[in-house]
C-alpha cells in the first residue's frame, strides 16, 4: 500500500545540493520535492556492523538530512570482511566515530550524530524521540525486541533486517500501517536454537545486498513513493538468487499493538526476556564455571581432563584451545555424543563465549557426569587471558 511521506520537505536545495543529487532529481518520483524530504529527514541507524555499514554510506549518499548512528562497539580487525564502512586504519577505535568518518566523507553535507553508547532500557525512547525513522541493524534477539518496542510505543516506523550464512530478510515494521516485529515473532526463539553470525557466520556481501533493500524502504517512506514493505516479509537467498515476499498480517492478539495491549511500556529486561541462556543451563553453570586460566593450570598439572570443544568444525579449523576435542554441540543435543564420553576423567567443556558450552553442560550434567566444567568466556576468553598469538574471529 502507498503511504504519505513520513516527513515534510525542506525550504529548498543549494546548488552544492542539487548538483550532487542531480540524478535523483530528474527521476519523476522523487524529483525536487522528495529530495527535499530526504535533505529534511533524520534517520537513525542502529549499529554500524554489517547492515549498518551500507545503510549509512547509502543514506548518506542519498542526501539524509540527518544521520544518527549508535554503537557502543569497537572495530575488530574480523569486522572487515563485511563492514565495509571501516578500515584497516579503524581497528581498535569506537564504530560510531568510525562509521561517522565515512559518512563524512562521502557527504559533507550531511550533518551526523554520534551515539558512541550501548542502546539500553534507559536511552532509547529519548534517543528515538529525535529522529523519524529507526533503521535496524542489530544482530540479537533482545535488542531488536527492544528497537521494536520502543519505535511501537512512541509512534515510528523502522525499518528492520537480518542476515546468516546465505540467508537475508528485511521488511518495514509500522504499527500504525501494519503489523510490528512481534506480531510476526511473537516469542523470542528458545536459547541456542538460531545461532548468532558469529556463531555460523556471514557472507559478507550478504549485508549490501540486505543493507541496500533497507535503504530503499527507508527513501521510500520518506518520500511518499512506491510500495513500502509494510506488511510483507521479503526473504533472499543468495545461494538459488532467489527474493520471494511473504505477507505479514497484523496480529489483533499481538501483545503490543493488538485490540488489548498488556505490553504498555518497555520491558523491564530484554535480555532475561529472550533468555540469552537458558534456566537449565544458567543452573548447570552455577558453582561449574571456571576460567580459561584455570583450565591452563589442569592442564600443566596433568590434571585427569577431558576438554572437548562444543562448537562446530569450521569455527574449530578457525583456532582451538590445545588438546580439545570437536564434539559439536548438535551431538550432545541428540544424545549421540553421550555415550563416548569419558567415564573416568573430568569433563571441561568449552565453545566461543560460554553460552554454548552451558547449554551443553546441562545436557552432560543431567546424564550423569555431574563434576562436568565450562569454561566462561570459552575461546576468546582462552585468548585473551592464556595465549594472545592465536588468531581472533
Amino acid at each position: 500500500m502507498s503511504l504519505p511521506p513520513l516527513v515534510e520537505p525542506a525550504a529548498e536545495l543549494t546548488v552544492d545540493e542539487v548538483r550532487r543529487y542531480s540524478r535523483h532529481l530528474i527521476i519523476p518520483d522523487v524529483g525536487m520535492a522528495g529530495q527535499k524530504r530526504l535533505k529534511n529527514a533524520k534517520v537513525l541507524c542502529v549499529g554500524a556492523g554489517g547492515l549498518g555499514s551500507p545503510a549509512l554510506l547509502y543514506l548518506a549518499a542519498a542526501g539524509v538530512g540527518t544521520l544518527g548512528v549508535i554503537d557502543f562497539d569497537v572495530v575488530d580487525e574480523s569486522n572487515l570482511q563485511r563492514q565495509v564502512i571501516h578500515g584497516q586504519s579503524d581497528v581498535g577505535r569506537p564504530k560510531a566515530e568510525s562509521a561517522a568518518d565515512s559518512v563524512k566523507e562521502i557527504n559533507p553535507l550531511v550533518k551526523v550524530v554520534v551515539h558512541n553508547e550501548a542502546l539500553t532500557t534507559d536511552n532509547v525512547m529519548e534517543i528515538f524521540a529525535a529522529y523519524d525513522l529507526i533503521v535496524d541493524g542489530t544482530d540479537n534477539f533482545a535488542t531488536r525486541y527492544m528497537v521494536n518496542d520502543a519505535a511501537v510505543l512512541l509512534g515510528k516506523p523502522y525499518v528492520w533486517g537480518s542476515i546468516y550464512r546465505f540467508d537475508g530478510q528485511a521488511s518495514v515494521f509500522w504499527a500504525e500501517h501494519g503489523p510490528c516485529y512481534r506480531c510476526l515473532y511473537p516469542e523470542p526463539p528458545p536459547p541456542g536454537m538460531v545461532p548468532s553470525c558469529a556463531e555460523g557466520g556471514v557472507l559478507g556481501v550478504l549485508c549490501a545486498s540486505i543493507g541496500s533493500i533497507q535503504v530503499n524502504e527507508a527513501i521510500k517512506l520518506l518520500a511518499g513513493i512506491g510500495e513500502p514493505l509494510v506488511g510483507r516479509l521479503m526473504i533472499y537467498d543468495a545461494l538459488e538468487m532467489n527474493y520471494r515476499s511473504v505477507k505479514v498480517r497484523r496480529d489483533p492478539e499481538c501483545v503490543l499493538c493488538g485490540k488489548n495491549p498488556t505490553v504498555t511500556q518497555l520491558l523491564d529486561d530484554y535480555e532475561a526476556f529472550c533468555g540469552a541462556v537458558s534456566e537449565e543451563a544458567q543452573e548447570a553453570a552455577s558453582g561449574s564455571t571456571i576460567t580459561a586460566a584455570e583450565l591452563k593450570s589442569w592442564q600443566d598439572k596433568g590434571e585427569n581432563i577431558y576438554v572437548i570443544d562444543v562448537r562446530e568444525p569450521n569455527e574449530y579449523e578457525i583456532v582451538s584451545i590445545p588438546g580439545a576435542v570437536l564434539i559439536p554441540k548438535g551431538e550432545f543435543l541428540n544424545g549421540s555424543a553421550l555415550e563416548g564420553l569419558p567415564q573416568d576423567k573430568k569433563i571441561v567443556l568449552h565453545c566461543k563465549s560460554g553460552a554454548r558450552s552451558a547449554e551443553v553442560l546441562a545436557v552432560v550434567k543431567s546424564a550423569g557426569f555431574s563434576d562436568a566444567v565450562h569454561v566462561g568466556g570459552g575461546v576468546l576468553s582462552w585468548i585473551k587471558t592464556v595465549d594472545p598469538s592465536l588468531p581472533a574471529y
